[in-house]
């Protein structure tokens, strides 16, 4: 049986001086509303609830936390405040503006610029039923990661980390532009230090060092997952997770078909930013703009006659593989 996800907070519930209008999203670490400023201007607050850790009945303002709980719930709310205070000295387009954080209810509250757009995730699925031979133009995968590696670099400069990206975590606004929202501090420190059955990342975007208590992460960390989400934007669907890719690595296979779709460097630059190696991939975001903005070497190089027949029979095979476990399952269901 599934746990019960906290309430949000009632609309119309006033916090800090905004009136929260209606929830927008809340997923394993908190609740986003829509909410209204004293002049009456939108915002979005984020709100600290991770579900884990806290439940709230509802028409509720305080999350109810077991007392065993507790430590590692200051430990995420310590972590999220300190994100909400780095965040704020950021001024960038392409970074979302923290314009005001607080403590209330027990827990703490990041109001932030309220965005009209969509997620990249939700253009990838848009693109990707399209069922074009590219998902997206390798021009415009180019502008896009340019821009979000700008945001990126100015935020490794103050010193952190994003820790959750992913085409989900990436919005484009209404006037065009790119930005990264959603940071995974609070995430990051309760995944190391809570004992949790599942790690608490997005399969096929988490560096591998992400999985390991003892490992350390830096820009490669987040690098890794820009790396992913251009393999997502040229295949329509994430990459194998970490955990997978360590046992039997596909990724070579992968980027093998994009050959002669997308060019050689694009392909590299994806192949070297996901290295399972974090000393074998871009070590700073500066390394990896320099490379993508190496447009003047493209090349396309086709495959060969016999690497597409091995690609044809590798296909057939993964698609009776997953056909067999499909009737297995089935006949799970049936018995």
């Amino acid at each position: 049986m599934s746990k019960v996800k906290p309430a949000p907070l009632p609309p119309d519930t006033v916090i800090g001086g905004y009136r929260i209008v209606r929830r927008v999203s809340s997923g394993g670490f908190g609740v986003v509303y829509l909410a209204v400023d004293a002049e009456g201007q939108h915002v979005a607050i984020k709100e600290y609830l991770p579900s884990s850790l806290a439940t709230r009945a509802p028409g509720e303002l305080l999350p109810q936390v077991a007392p065993d709980k507790l430590s590692l719930y200051r430990l995420g709310l310590k972590s999220f405040f300190e994100e909400g205070r780095s965040l704020a000295q950021i001024s960038h387009p392409s970074v979302v503006s923290v314009l005001n954080f607080f403590r209330e209810n027990e827990t703490v509250y990041m109001v932030m610029n309220y965005l009209e757009g969509a997620t990249l995730q939700d253009y990838i699925v848009t693109a990707r039923d399209l069922k074009k031979q590219k998902v997206f133009r390798e021009s415009t995968i180019r502008s896009l990661f340019d821009e979000i590696l700008r945001g990126l670099r100015i935020v490794h400069q103050h010193k952190m980390l994003h820790l959750d990206i992913k085409p989900a975590n990436i919005f484009i606004t209404d006037d065009n532009r790119a930005v990264l929202i959603d940071f995974g501090a609070a995430r990051e420190v309760l995944s190391k230090e809570g004992n949790f059955i599942r790690p608490m990342y997005t399969p096929g975007f988490a560096a591998p060092e992400m999985y390991r208590r003892d490992s350390s992460m830096g820009p490669w960390t987040d690098i890794y997952a820009i790396g992913a989400c251009i393999y997502a934007c040229m295949q329509g669907y994430p990459p194998n997770d970490a955990p997978q890719r360590q046992e039997k690595d596909r990724l070579p296979l992968s980027l093998a078909r994009l050959r002669g779709v997308y060019s050689d460097n694009l392909i590299e630059v994806v192949d070297w930013c996901m290295s399972l190696d974090p000393l074998s991939r871009p070590q700073s975001v500066f390394a990896l703009q320099k490379e993508l903005a190496r447009e003047s070497e493209r090349r396309y190089t086709r495959l060969t006659l016999g690497e597409k027949v091995r690609l044809q029979v590798d296909n057939l095979m993964t698609d009776t593989k997953k056909g067999l476990r499909a009737a297995t399952e089935f006949g799970k269901k049936i018995k």
